[in-house]
């Protein structure tokens, strides 16, 4: 062995056990030495190297969280809404497309997720006396209706006249 190689053994490889020599070709990782190309995911026992995909879906971790808007993975911070997961940035209104993470938000007989606002704008009742959607008044988010022969009907419409003929 050449002394000058010697000087740069750094030790024994975890992974195949031969000699590690030479500055970058090598990697410390867990407490341990590894060739670059000894340090690979293993997808097979519990305790050897994973890379984030495999490590997430290889049941040495609990099941991963999936977004229910996009699909992908939640690595890190994760919303629950509706019995579902989501990332914070995904949880939007379906119509306006505003971030719903930390605000009021409904669920439409549609099941789809949208803010306050909208939801009233799209699901309101019509009124049956002037067909306009019945809305909360300004500041409240209670909406006050009069619900009379399979028809909804503003306070302010609704007659109260019933016609029986």
């Amino acid at each position: 062995m050449d002394p000058t190689s010697a000087s740069l053994y750094f030790g024994s490889c975890t992974r195949c056990s031969k000699a590690v020599y030479g500055a970058g070709r090598a990697c410390r990782a867990m407490g341990h030495l590894f060739h670059n190309k000894c340090f690979t995911c293993s997808v097979c026992i519990s305790g050897l190297i994973y890379c984030e995909e495999d490590f997430m879906f290889s049941g040495v971790h609990p099941s991963p969280e999936v977004c229910n808007s996009c699909g992908n993975l939640i690595t890190d911070l994760v919303l629950q809404a509706r019995g579902k997961s989501y990332h914070p940035s995904c949880f939007r209104c379906v119509v306006c497309s505003q971030r719903l993470e930390g605000q009021p938000f409904s669920v439409g007989s549609d099941c789809r997720v949208y803010c306050v606002s909208d939801y009233h704008r799209v699901q309101a009742p019509r009124c049956a006396a002037c067909r306009m959607p019945i809305l909360p008044t300004e500041g409240s988010t209670e909406t006050i209706r009069v619900a009379s022969f399979n028809g909804n009907y503003h306070v302010e419409c609704y007659s109260g006249e019933v016609d029986l003929i």
